[in-house]
């Protein structure tokens, strides 16, 4: 907690007097010093200038901070951060030579260093944060001669700049605090790249890790999120004055602020009246593909993709053997070489970063055609673009030598053509050999297909079973049953792994091949071969490391068998709620455990080519290989979102009670959201090592959710561990697991974060993270609903009706 300075700590006697006169005018003058215990507040009162010591340091700085905010106090700006007083000496005042801090023996240990003489100087605090050295009254920004303004921290205000002053020489750069306890300027840098088009670089050090990409008249390529909103508007502002990115509040009750963190993240915080606290709005990083050039020269990110890292067309990897093993550094080569002339073509991407823009040219005035000229005349040059896509696109940017950043981002509308060789790209200026080539392959390919067709006609006839014809439609291997029966060894009780809504599990080895899970559809289940084909034809299209692969499938007479890789550790409620085996579950473990489930789960919603929503996460369908990594299985209740497509309603509501979020439950929707309640209580259940359905407590009928949500509120978050973690546990990480949990099982399906930002969150201890609300199902249960012992599942025409099943 930072200890600020204030009112309370004057004396009375004429320097009082003095102060309090001039902190009604919002000034420092050569007669009114401000000593340390001394403030001033600027004229609408969020802001107060004075002296401060961070957390228990015993250092102090003289800095702003928000003081209208009651509890919320934020120093944005630090004058000495790189000399800090070591007691409580310090004097504030302004002479001839402007503002100066001085110690005890009036030793200077920070001054403002103005160039220019002021008959009257004084020194004033306004009311958008910004300390200003003026001459009297003189109220014209153009005459101030100095300001805080000029001189960033680590946090951008409404007003504030990033970027060159062309005139002066000023770089407005944001320089991250070492740590949160310390001010002095730390190892990160926002700054502004003018080599060629301007772009922003988050440096560490000298190198670079984030690159904003350039503007192009509506944002920042490398930042499509940021966009018109009812908070602030902003600009990018290039003329012969200056370069610079600003904003300003719309409302001036909405405080917001930049602030770029000891650990080099972007973060814009809102402050939220309603909770007292301030809001995380957004990060600049995002994702992995924000790291800058992760891919190399001419390679592409794509964040939905896995690996994330692929070669422009017509390029392939530098180095292949280092490429295979994902280090993508090295990037990629043309695989022919340019002609260096008119005949070249240029590929067009939709949808991209821009690259790094220091090897580049620019020109405002010409459009798209000249510019595709100009490059095709210059050998050296690789791409080019339009600079503004408004009103139809305007301006040129051509890239030379090396194309480097690019990233793909659905919703961006922009276009980069990319110089290839004509032998590599289609062209729209076909000859006639090459249309002849082309019949010539048509008719060969029309032979083919008929032939192909009749095949299947004639194949299909012959077909005896209908088993085999789904088998062919689901494009897995088909086991035949006599293999599967031998491998079971006759389906024996001694290999049953487990048996859930589908049916049992066996454990079997075959012949000649690795050691099996065999799924089997009971007679008795509620699911049936909808659920197995779905099953089928989602889980052979999904491939991830915390996914449990599946080998093939038996469809032979009646028996529907579906053939998954073994599994040695069972499944984590195997683990969990059995207080003999909990144990063997350290803190590293269910904290990876966590990580790898939080990561299939963003694959499913995010990075698969199809987005899947699982619909029944739990504990029992969270599978562990031979090192305890994750693996989520049990796909036949998942289903298939389209692109565009948010939420789906249904009256076939089934589930696992304690895991279905209230909107499902209750009305049968579900969405990404639905499944992030699910993350939430399993990421509860991993930290407490009990289940929520059937957690009791003597001082209450609550679910685990209520207990946390109850623990939580009383600042006894850590209470909530499973006791058997306290030798191995961090507590970071189990108050961010905690802390993240509750905000997916949030009862409103809009205040649940995606899966990406929980993936983001769990990763990032340095991120601040939003209080969370009040749970789902945050309701007493009578003491007789805890006795759960038989888990069902619950399938209506309806909607689920929250009552207790007959364990019998």
């Amino acid at each position: 907690m930072k200890r600020f300075a204030g009112f309370h700590f004057l004396s009375w006697n004429i320097v009082s007097l003095l102060f309090i006169i001039c902190t009604a005018l919002d000034t420092i003058s050569k007669d009114s010093p401000i000593k340390d215990g001394h403030t001033i507040v600027s004229a609408d009162g969020y802001f107060e200038l004075g002296f401060f010591s961070p957390g228990n340091s015993m250092n102090r700085y003289v800095g702003i901070w928000y003081k209208k905010i009651s509890n919320a106090q934020k120093v944005v700006w630090v004058a000495n951060r790189s000399n800090p007083l070591n007691d409580t000496s310090g004097i504030l005042i302004v002479s001839e030579k402007g503002i100066l801090l001085l110690n005890g023996t009036e030793g200077i240990i920070w001054s403002t260093n103005s160039s220019t003489s002021l008959r009257n100087p004084v020194a004033q605090l306004l009311d958008t944060g910004n300390l200003v050295l003026k001459d009297g009254t003189d109220l014209n920004p153009k005459n101030y001669a100095w300001q805080s303004f000029d001189y960033p921290g680590s946090t951008l205000l409404p007003g504030m700049k990033v970027g060159r002053n062309l005139v002066t020489g000023l770089n407005w750069t944001l320089t991250s605090w070492r740590s949160s306890d310390d001010p002095s300027p730390g190892e990160y840098m926002h700054r502004v790249d003018t080599s060629g088009y301007p772009q922003y670089f988050l440096m560490e050090g000298p190198v670079i890790k984030y690159n904003t990409g350039p503007w192009n008249g509506r944002s920042f390529t490398g930042g499509p999120n940021l966009k018109p909103n009812p908070y602030y508007t902003f600009e990018f502002v290039m003329n012969d004055k200056e370069i610079c990115y600003k904003y300003e509040l719309i409302n001036s009750s909405l405080p917001t602020w930049v602030v770029l963190s000891p650990a080099g993240l972007i973060q814009r915080l809102l402050w939220i009246e309603r909770t007292n606290s301030w809001f995380l709005y957004s990060t600049g990083q995002m994702d992995n593909c924000d790291r800058y050039a992760l891919c190399g020269q001419f390679g592409k990110c794509n964040i939905n993709d896995s690996p994330p890292c692929d070669c422009l067309r017509g390029f392939k990897p530098k180095y292949q053997q280092e490429w295979d093993a994902a280090d993508w550094s090295n990037g990629c080569v043309r695989r022919t070489p340019l002609e260096c002339g008119t005949s070249d073509r240029f590929q067009k991407y939709s949808g991209v970063k821009l690259p790094d823009t220091r090897h580049s040219w620019f020109d405002n005035t010409i459009g798209l055609e000249e510019c595709q000229r100009l490059c095709l005349e210059n050998c050296s040059c690789v791409a080019y673009s339009n600079l503004v896509v408004r009103n139809g696109g305007s301006g040129c940017l051509l890239w030379f030598n090396q194309l480097i950043d690019i990233r793909e981002y659905a919703q961006l509308d922009q276009y980069l053509y990319v110089r290839m060789a004509a032998s590599e790209i289609s062209s729209n200026h076909i000859g006639k050999t090459t249309k002849a080539a082309i019949a010539i392959v048509s008719t060969v390919s029309a032979i083919i297909l008929l032939g192909f067709i009749s095949w299947s006609a004639m194949r299909r006839k012959k077909r005896k079973r209908a088993g085999q014809e789904r088998k062919d439609e689901m494009e897995l291997p088909l086991f035949d049953l006599m293999s599967i029966t031998i491998a079971t060894e006759n389906f024996s009780s001694d290999n049953i792994l487990g048996e859930g809504g589908f049916g049992p599990v066996y454990r079997g080895k075959l012949s000649a091949g690795p050691e099996i899970a065999v799924k089997k559809l009971a007679k008795h289940s509620g699911q049936g071969l909808e659920e197995l084909k779905n099953e089928i034809v989602l889980i052979s299209k999904l491939q991830h490391r915390n996914l449990v692969k599946l080998l093939g499938c038996c469809l032979e007479g009646e028996e529907r068998m579906l053939v998954y890789e073994y599994m040695p550790n069972n499944s984590l409620d195997f683990f969990f709620f059995d207080e003999s085996r909990k144990g063997q579950l350290l803190w590293e473990n269910r904290f990876q455990i966590a990580m790898g489930i939080s990561r299939g789960l963003l694959y499913l919603h995010q990075d698969s080519r199809l987005r899947i929503i699982h619909r029944d996460l739990k504990t029992s369908n969270i599978l562990l290989d031979s090192e305890l990594n994750p693996k989520i299985s049990d796909f036949g209740l998942a289903r298939i979102f389209g692109g565009d497509q948010i939420e789906e309603k249904t009256k076939r509501v089934i589930g696992t009670y304690g895991y279905m979020s209230p909107e499902y439950a209750v009305d049968g929707k579900f969405s990404v959201k639905s499944d992030v309640f699910s993350l939430g209580v399993l990421l509860l259940e991993i930290v407490s090592g009990k289940k929520n359905r059937t957690f009791q407590h003597s001082d209450h009928h609550h679910s685990l959710l209520g207990h946390a949500w109850l623990l939580w509120n009383e600042g006894k978050a850590l209470e909530l561990m499973d006791g058997c973690l306290k030798e191995s546990f961090v507590e970071s990480q189990v108050l961010r697991c905690i802390h993240v949990g509750l905000l997916c099982v949030q009862k409103l399906t809009v205040d649940r974060p995606t899966t990406a930002s929980v993936v983001f969150m769990l990763s990032h201890e340095e991120v601040a993270l939003p209080q969370p609300k009040e749970p789902g199902f945050f309701i007493e249960r009578n003491a007789f609903e805890t006795d759960d012992s038989n888990e069902k599942r619950c399938l209506t025409d309806n909607v689920l009706t929250l009552t207790i099943l007959d364990p019998r």
